[in-house]
């Protein structure tokens, strides 16, 4: 029989006669110990949304939009063209509640045009997305002008009537109307307004009636300028003429024309009255013919 004997003692035997070997208890890892290392986790950045290539008006608002996650979290800075862009009064960074940051250029110049990068880092490493912003020239602005002014209209009672005019200006302008004080902003089933891209415009009236009458304005404005022109319109109650008599009217010769048939011995006088008939004539011999006839 062997056991198995140290300082402390013996150990007990187990009922096949070996005796209880201890191992040693594993340490856990809430043990505490502050020497056992902690091993940290890092997630290289990883953009979640970017924008594509833009197109931006001269003198407008640009925003580029950008998402990104990574552990730790991940720093972003901006390039055009291989140079940082640095924060100033045109130029703004922003970062949302929701992660979302933001590089605003307002308002947009021939200089901010070019290749724009984006790069976010962080301890695990970084990463990076590039766009080109293309600067629209700045379109030439022409203040509104009349080519057809309205003009002075009228029409029956119950009548369509248009009130026409021809404009244009860069930008297209808007166009509004009133009559007297009064402004027209909406059409309706019996008043419409219209305009196409060629500059025409129609006020269309249709069955006019004694209150549409009066003056009426339109002015045209853009960005330029605004012009206004003024017509009348009027509108008149027809009236129907009577039907001309069919009766015959009497014509009388003239005194001249009397003396000369007279001299020629003709009754021309009694020819002439309501009860004269063709035996009243008389004819004096020795008749001569006249150019007078």
């Amino acid at each position: 029989m062997v056991q198995a004997v140290n300082p402390r003692g013996r150990s007990p035997r187990s009922p096949s006669g070996h005796p209880h070997v201890r191992r040693p208890r594993s340490r856990s890892r809430d043990s505490g110990d502050e020497n056992e290392p902690i091993q940290e986790r890092f997630f290289r950045p990883h953009f979640l949304q970017a924008p594509g290539d833009l197109t931006v008006q001269e003198g407008k608002l640009c925003r580029m939009d950008c998402k990104v996650s990574g552990l730790p979290t991940p720093d972003l800075s901006w390039q055009l063209d291989g140079k940082p862009v640095r924060p100033d009064s045109a130029h703004k960074m922003l970062v949302r509640e929701n992660g979302v940051h933001s590089l605003i250029i307002e308002p947009v110049t021939s200089r901010d045009a070019g290749i724009y990068t984006c790069i976010a880092t962080n301890r695990a490493g970084q990463n990076s997305f590039s766009l080109e912003l293309v600067v629209a020239a700045k379109e030439a602005h022409k203040p509104p002008v009349f080519i057809e002014k309205l003009q002075n209209t009228g029409v029956a009672d119950g009548y369509p009537v248009r009130l026409e005019c021809r404009v244009s200006g860069v930008p297209p302008p808007q166009i509004f109307w009133k009559k007297e004080n009064e402004s027209l902003t909406y059409s309706t089933d019996r008043v419409s307004m219209h305009q196409d891209s060629h500059g025409y415009i129609c006020l269309l009236i249709q069955g006019a009636t004694k209150e549409d009458a009066g003056w009426y304005t339109v002015s045209a404005k853009n960005e330029a300028g605004i012009v206004s022109c003024t017509a009348r319109l009027d509108v008149y109650t027809q009236w129907h003429q009577q039907p001309q008599s069919t009766k015959p009217k009497k014509v009388r010769p003239s005194a001249s024309r009397y003396a000369a048939l007279s001299d020629q011995g003709l009754d021309i006088k009694a020819a002439f009255q309501p009860e004269a008939s063709p035996s009243h004539l008389t004819l004096n011999t020795g008749l001569v013919e006249s150019e007078d006839l």
